[in-house]
């Protein structure tokens, strides 16, 4: 895999039915052989100074670096924000800009949009007579329909202007905008430009989007969740230039590093979170509010900062006034924010490796509807995501992390996300939540937490390959989570992901993210199952680790590529992980490993007395036929019985009787042996081994390890692992001789006992075939749910009721 000749475009190209990439320059022309271990040439992009082959970044490696300047403000009753900024662009590359992209990421809601333009009905059956079944539309779908019809979505842009006041000119493009420099940005160099900018901020819960307002009709108030919300460059990298592809929803994004000074202006009395350090504690926390934070530094437990007490009474009030929060964030690729006076707020501080680091503050903001599953879990689960995802990368990077609760079910910013779970309210006004609502919590908070590593912090490209974090995060919150309890029922195993791996609606992994069919199993169950097996089952922990925590920190604060993590995994890890790649990430196959048959065999020792009584032996063995057996029941005699006078020498020697012709033989075949000859077949004579040969085939293409246990005649159990490498030459069937001693038969064989290599059919690993265990359960039928007809006589007779009874007759029920 040191080698490849075309470019990374190839890495995105569809394999042939064969399992080779349509790119490549070698063809197989004879025969049916398919070469699964064949190197991954043709589908990486070839070394340079950029990135080099064995997986890191090269000796000219660049990326842009973007410094920004808001001064934002919110108005909570018209849910709008304006805001101001100045962007410093510094050109890293070795290229003259003539423009730069940006990001308008709220254009996706314009109706307009490529995005909304471009989205397809699916209805099961449309039926061609409207007095036939209709289709269905959800109110979820309408509600979404009228709040854009009803709402000016989208940015508005204004007074783009360069350092000296010069106006900018600017072309929208979708959710892209080109702003065209007044002179070329040379190599080196930076330059600095500003504009205003606003838009109608979006009902989460009616979109359906990454960011938004939530409201509480119960007490009046919103919570804001601010993200996508200011424009942003575009990243400019050396691998595909502007990495302006249209937000369709959902490919995420891949942004620049730089630094940011925010200013944010929200009603006095609301609790703001956002990426950075709050730079103005003095200014917007009251004295009593900055002692608990710095108690909550050392504290074993959260500490409240703002508590459930004061949040409630600040959901009572609301005010005219202003605050204005300043954060600065340094090193970052995004910004997000929050907003809201229902949240309380809990903070812990969390010191890694050693004493002489920097503190983490880890910190949940929630309103009174997240109850006591925040209060126990949300700030707890990020410390303890620090702890493992450090383990596996690199020291949490920044002074804050930070999980706040709102509308969107979970989402990843730098030092902040947003995480949905709640609890829920009672007839006797206590909040409970399921053990689901738990797991959900915990997971959500694990996961997005650890995006901030991945990809936040590792760089990759999430509007082409959404695998590269959701996949490698989806591995990790696993480890976490099974450290957390594993107990839950995370959904990571291998096991979890045989439904999918089998199915027919799918993509290879390595499709752009807004062609996926599939967003869940492919781009997070699919790769990090595939990464479990590859750290349980093929390199093993010591050597995955070590390989895994060498690209992190190879690709710290950098932009990795698919090919920059195989190539790395592979050089630390010293193993060939070529046609690991290609099956799992490549190809569409799947894991189906059959144990066709086992065959015991003995070997012959070329001694006629001892083989010619083991035939003997084995033919007596063989089932006595029915008419043998029935006429000696029946006490019927043979006819040499009672005629013993009519018999000669072959009723006293059967075949396999052995005469000294045989033996002269047998001595000159002894005589002929070399002495080292001799003596292996002596040995072999002496230990008398059992040899079963296993044959295995390949039912779902993709090749794998194959995990062996051997049970014996005395009960004991042997594991055996036959590497992936066994199918080279014929993937589709193979062969395997296994040698045991004289005193242990074995008695079964089990491929995969533990299912940890995604076998999607585990009744063909068994050998011999096991008894199928399933259920059956009796049922009645329910007679009431058969289609009634109308009885538009009697039901108009019925009486219309009004609000309170119907009032009365839900609370009857």
């Amino acid at each position: 895999m040191k080698k490849a000749v075309i470019t990374l475009g190839a890495l995105l190209l569809p394999l042939a039915l064969s399992g080779s990439v349509l790119a490549s320059s070698v063809e197989q022309t004879k025969g049916s052989y398919v070469d699964k271990f064949r190197q991954l040439d043709e589908a990486l992009p070839t070394p340079n100074v950029y990135r080099s082959a064995a997986g890191e970044p090269g000796e000219k490696y660049w990326q842009q670096k973007v410094n920004y300047d808001i001064d934002v403000t919110l108005d909570e009753q018209k849910r709008r924000l304006t805001a101001s900024q100045t962007i410093e662009y510094k050109n890293n590359s070795p290229h003259t800009l003539k423009y730069l992209w940006l990001q308008l990421d709220q254009n996706i809601f314009k109706s307009d949009s490529i995005a909304e333009r471009t989205a397809t009905f699916n209805a099961d059956k449309l039926q061609g007579r409207p007095d036939d079944k209709p289709a269905k539309l959800s109110l979820g779908q309408l509600r979404r329909q009228q709040f854009m019809s009803d709402n000016e979505l989208g940015f508005t842009v204004a007074n783009v202007k360069d350092e000296s006041g010069k106006e900018l000119k600017v072309t929208v493009v979708d959710t892209l905008m080109r702003v065209d420099l007044n002179e070329p940005l040379k190599p080196g160099k930076d330059v600095e430009f500003s504009m205003n900018f606003a838009f109608n901020i979006v009902e989460e819960d009616a979109v359906g989007a990454r960011s938004g307002y939530e409201h509480f009709a119960e007490d009046g108030n919103d919570i804001f969740l601010l993200a996508q919300w200011f424009p942003r460059l575009a990243a400019y990298t050396d691998y595909e230039a502007w990495t302006n592809k249209a937000f369709l929803g959902s490919g995420e994004f891949t942004l620049e590093f730089g630094d940011y000074d925010v200013e944010i202006t929200v009603p006095a009395d609301h609790i703001v979170s956002a990426t950075g350090k709050l730079d103005n504690a003095s200014s917007v926390l009251t004295r009593t509010q900055r002692n608990r934070l710095e108690q909550a530094e050392k504290a074993k437990r959260p500490v409240f900062i703002v508590t459930e007490e004061e949040a409630l009474e600040n959901e009572k009030q609301g005010t005219d006034q202003t605050k204005t929060w300043r954060f600065k964030a340094e090193n970052v690729r995004d910004f997000a924010w929050a907003s809201s006076r229902k949240f309380m707020w809990d903070a812990k501080g969390y010191q890694q490796g050693g004493d002489d680091q920097p503190l983490v503050m880890a910190m949940s903001f929630f309103p009174k509807e997240g109850g006591d599953l925040w209060k126990k879990y949300s700030t707890e689960a990020i410390v303890h995501t620090m702890e493992v995802y450090s383990r596996f990368s690199f020291d949490y990077p920044y002074p804050v992390a930070q999980s706040v609760n709102g509308p969107v079910g979970g989402m990843e910013y730098p030092m902040i996300t947003f995480n949905g779970p709640r609890t829920k309210l009672q007839d006797d006004g206590t909040r409970t939540y399921s053990q689901a609502e738990k797991r959900f919590l915990i997971g959500v908070v694990i996961h997005e937490v650890g995006h901030i590593y991945f990809p936040m912090v590792v760089n990759s490209d999430e509007r082409q390959w959404t695998w590269m974090d959701e996949g490698l995060n989806s591995f990790l919150d696993g480890v976490a989570g099974r450290e957390w309890d594993p107990t839950i029922p995370w959904g990571v195993e291998p096991r979890d992901i045989v439904a999918y791996m089998k199915s027919e609606n799918q993509v290879p992994i390595m499709t752009q993210s807004d062609s996926v069919l599939r967003l869940g199993p492919n781009a997070y169950t699919k790769p990090a199952a595939a990464l479990n097996i590859l750290r349980e089952v093929i390199l093993g922990r010591e050597l995955f680790d070590f390989a895994f925590k060498e690209y992190a920190l190879r690709w710290k604060y950098k932009r990795p590529t698919p090919a920059d993590f195989f190539r790395t995994m592979e050089e630390a890890s010293g193993v060939d992980l070529d046609w690991f790649w290609r099956g799992w990430f490549y190809t569409t196959d799947h894991v189906d490993i059959s144990l066709d048959k086992v065959y015991q065999l003995r070997l012959d020792t070329k001694n006629p007395d001892i083989d010619f009584n083991r035939l003997r032996d084995i033919e007596a063995a063989k089932p006595m036929p029915l008419f043998v057996e029935r006429n000696k029941a029946e006490g019927k005699k043979l006819w040499v019985e009672e005629n013993p006078d009519v018999t000669d020498f072959y009723d006293g020697n059967d075949r396999f009787t052995v005469t000294n012709k045989e033996r002269n033989a047998y001595n000159k075949f002894l005589k002929g042996l070399e002495p080292w000859e001799r003596k292996v077949l002596d040995r072999a004579v002496e230990e008398d081994k059992n040899y079963y040969v296993l044959e295995f085939s390949n039912l779902g293409g993709l090749v794998m390890p194959i995990l062996l246990e051997l049970t014996y005649e005395d009960g004991s159990k042997e594991e055996q692992y036959i590497p992936a490498e066994i199918w080279r030459r014929n993937h589709k069937h193979v062969q395997k001789l296994i040698i045991t001693d004289n005193n242990k038969p074995l008695v079964s064989v089990s491929v995969d006992p533990r299912w940890e290599t995604a076998d999607v059919d585990v009744e063909n690993n068994n050998y011999p075939r096991r008894i199928i265990p399933s259920r059956i359960e009796v049922y009645k039928r329910d007679k009431s749910k058969a289609k009634v007809s109308r009885d538009i006589m009697h039901d108009i007779k019925t009486e219309l009721k009004n609000d309170e009874e119907k009032d009365d007759a839900k609370e009857q029920k």
